[in-house]
């Protein structure tokens, strides 16, 4: 299969490098030519549109920021859309509404082009190190064409059902995660308060009941008062602001009081000026509220 790309950030890029190591053939698009011309000197192809680049792939990733750009991309002007061949695939890798995402593979299907929305989670660590967990909605069918391509990105991938589960998995992922992430920032305040070293208290929390990878890593960075990026704080906002919308759209809204608190961090968070810095910051958020 011909393969396209599209989205060579921070983790797009060294999945294009898998692939390619892979010794598969893979076509790229970007708006930064300089990313693109990158990527090409590792032996990738460079198209000058969306539209140039389905009509190339058989198989085409997306792994771009928010729902719009998603749609610009798969149906704009210059979209995906206009190129893409009748039985051909559009994996997203991005975060984004699953509303957005059912009304995207909809679209695609009227032209008989598939659609998986296949979030992951990991980060740019797991994406360098094909880790990936790979949370996908879409026909079973359609994913078991790909997945030996997924199976180069990832460690775990999981057919979640429909069209718009994916993303909804991944709502529910970044729910957990980003609570933690703020209850590790509470505890680190209580400990400050409290004149007990919080690195002496997550070692002790990490061989107990509270061990998790969000205390390890987020609660690493916190007790080293490390906020250089990781995870910027301005992707994890963007996430709680579709998984919020989303859970408001519902039939019958749903109640989620954890949710809206964190929400509510984030936002002031955002509103610090710390979007760029690590998650970690929300407990930067905490001594802030008490200087």
């Amino acid at each position: 299969m011909k393969l396209g790309f599209i989205g060579l950030g921070a983790m797009g890029r060294p999945m294009v490098e898998h692939l390619l190591a892979a010794g598969h053939e893979v076509g790229v698009w970007a708006r930064d030519a300089t990313k693109a011309a990158s990527i090409g000197a590792l032996g990738a192809g460079i198209a000058e549109t969306p539209v140039q680049l389905g009509s190339q792939a058989d198989v085409v990733f997306t792994n771009v920021t928010g729902s719009a750009d998603v749609e610009a991309i798969a149906l704009g002007e210059n979209g995906l859309i206009h190129g893409m061949k009748p039985g051909s695939v559009l994996v997203d890798f991005s975060t984004i509404a699953a509303s957005t995402a059912r009304y995207i593979a909809a679209r695609l299907a009227q032209k008989g082009v598939h659609m998986l929305d296949a979030p992951v989670s990991g980060g740019s660590v797991g994406a360098h190190a094909a880790s990936l967990s790979i949370m996908v909605g879409g026909d079973a069918a359609v994913l078991e064409r790909v997945r030996p391509l997924l199976n180069v990105l990832g460690k775990t991938i999981v057919h979640v059902g429909g069209n718009g589960a994916g993303q909804v998995a991944k709502a529910c992922n970044q729910m957990v995660m980003v609570a933690a992430i703020q209850a590790c920032a509470e505890a680190a305040s209580l400990a400050a308060a409290s004149g007990v070293d919080f690195a002496r208290v997550r070692e002790a929390m990490l061989a107990g009941s509270a061990g998790s990878r969000v205390l390890d890593v987020f609660g690493g960075r916190m007790a080293e008062r490390n906020f250089t990026a990781g995870v910027e704080a301005r992707l994890h906002h963007k996430d709680y602001a579709i998984l919020m919308a989303e859970a408001a759209s519902l039939p019958a809204p749903l109640p989620l009081p954890v949710a809206a608190q964190v929400w509510q961090q984030l936002n002031a968070l955002m509103a610090q000026g710390w979007g760029r810095d690590d998650t970690a910051a929300l407990l930067k958020v905490l001594e802030s509220a008490h200087a």
